[in-house]
């Protein structure tokens, strides 16, 4: 049974700065693709940032390129998402996702492992 555990998730300052985690189990993690994604209230699901099996490929979607930063330690089974210079739009549930098939996507129908999710709450 394949279980995806977020956390770090939590109520910031605007400029402020939060680390996600997500540990996997019941998968082989060194073979999938990561990806972290996230769903504001009223909006649907967006992808944020994706790394590959090895780490040497990885994608940011523009609004985040810069504050934001993708890591994976494979022999933890986790993925991490660094977030600084947080903003009021960054609001919203994250989700990590796990893509066995080959290379990194910012389609979420390619993901088929799901976490639970996190709230980050950034305030103004």
């Amino acid at each position: 049974q394949v279980q995806m555990v977020e956390s770090g998730g939590g109520l910031v300052q605007a400029g402020g700065s939060l680390r996600l985690s997500c540990t996997a189990s019941g998968l082989t993690f060194s073979t999938n693709n990561m990806a972290w994604f996230r769903q504001a209230p009223g909006k649907e699901r967006e992808f944020a940032a994706a790394i590959s099996r090895s780490g040497d490929v990885i994608s940011y979607t523009d609004s985040v390129k810069g504050r934001f930063t993708i890591s994976r330690d494979n022999a933890k089974n986790t993925v991490y998402l660094q977030m600084n210079s947080l903003k009021p739009e960054d609001t919203a549930v994250y989700y990590c996702a796990a893509r066995a098939a080959y290379g990194v996507s910012r389609n979420a129908q390619g993901y088929g492992y799901w976490g639970q999710g996190t709230q980050v709450t950034v305030s103004s």
